[in-house]
């Protein structure tokens, strides 16, 4: 019972979001709809009659619709760059991670000197991961930026 409540609730709001994107613009340019009582007059009048096509045709009445606006575009825009922006994050991420990376080569180097080559591979390793994380979050951002 409270599933079909909440599903009505949300079936009812749905028009209102979607109508709250866009902005109601005449065009100047009108489409043209019949009304009832003008397709009942054009049958008695006849299809072939010369006055079905002339301008006073209560036929012919203008119609508004709807255009998406440039605010839409602008969401649209601002939702870009607020990925770009989330995209870099990941790049300062790929900087920090390179920084502990090396941090932790020095204080390993100094406890045990010996195991130089081993501990360089590894870190040379975690280099190339953090760096290859860095450059994908770049890919990203550019991504979002000038190809969606």
């Amino acid at each position: 019972m409270l599933v079909r409540v909440l599903r009505s609730k949300m079936q009812s709001l749905l028009p209102l979001r979607a109508f709250s994107l866009c902005r109601y613009m005449h065009t100047g340019n009108s489409v043209t709809v019949p009304s009832a009582a003008a397709f009942i007059k054009s049958f008695q009048l006849g299809f072939g009659s010369k006055s079905q096509y002339s301008s006073a045709n209560p036929f012919l009445q203008n119609h508004r619709t709807f255009r998406t606006s440039a605010s839409m575009r602008d969401i649209d825009q601002a939702a870009r760059y607020i990925g770009a922006g989330a995209a870099t994050a990941g790049m300062a991420g790929s900087g920090a991670g390179i920084g502990t990376i090396f941090g932790s080569l020095v204080i390993a180097y100094a406890r045990n000197p010996a195991l130089k080559n081993n501990l360089f591979s590894y870190a040379i390793l975690g280099f190339a991961l953090s760096e290859a994380i860095g450059l994908f979050a770049m890919l990203i951002a550019f991504m979002l930026l000038y190809a969606v």
